[in-house]
Parts: C-alpha cells; structure tokens; sequence
C-alpha cells in the first residue's frame, strides 16, 4: 500500500501550535505523528484526510469495546436529557454503584471519580489515614498519574522527579523498589514500621507489559497482611481488560483497595476507587474526597451501559484470541523480514520493541531494547495505517476480529519491508 498524506492534517497542527502549547493537550502525544482525526468507529480511526487506521492504542486504552459503542453513546445521550451534574445524588449513582460492586465481586464499597491519577492521590490518602502511617512503596516502571508525589523518571537507578518544576522532596515520601522482587520489599517492611501502603499495577503495562512472577502478588499480599500495610492495586489499565473482575480475578489475588478507569465507561472519563468496608467507610469519616463531576449523570449511564455489555456477552474470549493470533504473527512478520522484533505481554495488552527474544522481569530490563528504534518505526506503522504508541504498547478491543486481523498483518507486512530496507539507525 501507499503512505498515507495528510495534508489537512499538516494544516490543523501548524495552526494548533499557535494556539496550544506544543500543539496538543497532553503531553504524551508529542512523541506520536501529528495527526488529527475526524472520528473513530469500532477498531477503526478516520482522519481529516480521509486515511483509516486500525487501532491498537485505543485512547490510550480506554476503548476496549471500540470506538464509539452504540449501547454507551445511546445510553449516554439518553440520560443527559436529564442533566449531568446536580451537586447531590441521582438514582443511577446506585445501580453503577450495584453493577460495579457485582462484576468486581470481593469489593464492598466504591467511590466514583473522573481519571485514575486523582484517585490513585484518595487511595494513598485513605492508607495513610486508616493506618497513621505516612510513607508508601511503588515499583519502578509502574505509573500512577502525572501529580508530583507519584510521577519519577529511573537515572542509574535512582528515581527522579520527572518533569521540571517537580520538587524532589515531593517523592520522599515514597520507596521504589524494583518489580518481581518480593525480597526487596520484606526487607524494607521490616526496617520501617512508617510505610502505610504498598501500590502496584499488577501488569506492567506501560512499562514492557511485564508479568508478575508466579506467585509475586501473593506474596506482596502475604507480607501486607503481616505488616498491617494497605495492599492498593493500580487497575486503571488492567480493570475490566483482563477480566470482568480485572487483575484481582485473574490471577486470584484480593488486595485492600482498588483503583479502575478506562475500560469500565467505554470511553467515558470515569474512575472509580473500591474497597472493603472498614476502609471505604472512613470517607464518611474525616477523609476527604471530592470533586465536582464524580459520578456525573453521564459518567454513570456509561459506567451501567458498559459493564452491562461486559456481563452480557463478555468478549474476553475473543479478545484473547484475537491477541493470540496478532502476537503470533507479528513474530512470524519479524522472522520473514529478518528484524529483532519482540513481543512480550498478554493478548489483550501486549509490548512490541526490537531487541533480543525473551521475557524481561522488571523496568531495568527495557534498557537492553532499542526503545528509540521502535518508537521511531510507529511512525512507520501510522504511515502504513496502523496506529500505535510510541512506547510499545499494543491493546486489543472487543470491536477486533478477523477483518482487523488480515488488513493489520498486510499492512504490518509493508511497514516492515521498510523498515528492513532502511536497516537499523
């Protein structure tokens, strides 16, 4: 096939430079291809000039039923009729609140929010009030939001901020040990009796799309419960993705507290924060958590009309399937070509790099890939109508099947031609 031109699109970012800094609204997209798209519909995405992509970065993984769902976007717009936000409560606040609580099954309580970053901040906040303790554990390459006290950045090992304007003593507060490594955290818990809360994703997702080692998250699970330490499960990426009870149902692990987002509003800005009773309860109590747009009426529609979808007719069987094959061939892809093109992960979120075969096991790992290689080829592969991040991660929706499948792999195929061609920077 040939490259795609986007002549409008060349157009409408010269001019969102002007008015925007950068030209975009977040600060992840400026490492991708500028362009700008009219809409999307199921696995598929339409630019200004007219180019489809198949979609793999989906949001940034919030579609996972695709694009535009006529069940969500219908339900939404229904009961918008009725207004969005009354600063007080609405019927459809409980049956989201009832559908969430059935499909997560161990939580007892939940609190609606609006992005996974603010809601991770009230999971800290609920650990460090229920224990009286003031410090927390995360794990290198794991990503709880853009604030001050959880954004860091890895130089030779040591955790910095991030970003300028970020105060180092902001992360003082916190430890950050390496993934997969259960040794290092019992010896840290047993040296500091400060430490409120241990916060993890369960997959790596933005990070390789590292596994946990069998038996990894029982264990954190196991040394918590000895320490009197808060177990909180960052699944704003893994929540409804891997199962309709997210991480904790598959792999058969409960923590304390939860935080979901993306997949569980098909699209909708929603977050959610659940766990048991005794710690939930203490919102009621002294610990503040707020916000204007929590559980807004739409939010809401979209929360019921997606885990309704998801409880119905679950797709993660095809979601897995579909995965499988795209895994599959893009191995066998990289073999024809002869290019050193990895895949690591799980179907529904996968990592792709060029580097050596196998499996890494911690952030640290991803130092031994051509992370700038590989981010410079999706450039290739939008060129080719394949859209992906930068950073390697693949998602798979609901909306993929087998039309996705063959025009993926033919397009796949041409952006490797390319890349062969060109050889390695």
């Amino acid at each position: 096939m040939s490259l795609l031109t986007r002549t409008r699109s060349a157009e409408l970012a010269e001019r969102a430079r002007e008015i925007t800094p950068g030209g975009v609204h977040s600060n992840v997209r400026l490492a991708g291809p500028s362009v700008f798209f009219e809409r999307g519909e199921g696995a598929w995405l339409y630019d200004e000039d007219g180019n489809d992509y198949i979609d793999y970065l989906l949001g940034q993984g919030p579609i996972f039923l695709g694009h535009a769902p006529r069940q969500v976007t219908d339900a939404v717009a229904r009961e918008m009729r009725r207004g969005s936000v009354f600063a007080g409560q609405h019927t459809l606040e409980n049956r989201a609140g009832e559908l969430f609580l059935e499909s997560v099954d161990w939580a007892e309580k939940v609190r609606f929010g609006v992005t996974g970053t603010e809601t991770d901040q009230a999971a800290l906040r609920l650990a460090r009030a229920a224990t009286g303790r003031t410090r927390f554990v995360r794990f290198a390459g794991t990503y709880h939001g853009w604030l001050d006290n959880v954004l860091i950045t890895t130089v030779d090992g040591v955790p910095r901020p991030a970003s300028a304007g970020q105060l180092s003593r902001h992360l003082d507060d916190s430890y950050v040990l390496p993934y997969n490594d259960t040794a290092a955290l019992e010896t840290l818990l047993d040296q500091d009796d400060d430490i409120a809360a241990v916060i993890v994703e369960p997959v790596l997702c933005n990070s390789g799309a590292i596994l946990p080692v069998e038996g990894y998250l029982h264990r954190l699970r196991e040394l918590c419960d000895q320490h009197g330490v808060v177990l909180i499960f960052d699944e704003v990426i893994t929540g409804f993705r891997l199962a309709l009870g997210g991480a904790a149902e598959y792999f058969g692990v409960t923590p304390d507290l939860a935080v979901y987002g993306k997949a569980m509003a098909g699209g909708w800005p929603v977050s959610a924060l659940a766990g048991s009773a005794t710690l939930m309860d203490l919102f009621a109590d002294g610990v503040t958590h707020a916000g204007t747009f929590n559980s807004s009426v739409p939010a809401c529609a979209a929360v019921v009309s997606t885990l309704t979808l998801l409880r119905e007719d679950p797709p993660y069987g095809r979601v897995h399937a579909h995965g499988t094959k795209l895994m599959d061939s893009i191995r066998e892809l990289a073999v024809q070509h002869d290019l050193p093109l990895r895949v690591q992960g799980l179907p529904v979120a996968f990592h792709v790099s060029f580097g050596s075969p196998g499996s890494i096991l911690d952030h640290a790992g991803l130092a031994s890939f051509d992370l700038d290689r590989y981010a410079a080829f999706s450039h290739t592969l939008a060129d080719h109508g394949i859209w992906v991040a930068p950073r390697g991660i693949w998602y798979v929706s609901a909306a993929h099947g087998d039309v996705e499948l063959s025009a993926t792999l033919e397009r796949l195929d041409a952006a490797l031609s390319v890349e062969a061609a060109c050889g390695q920077p």
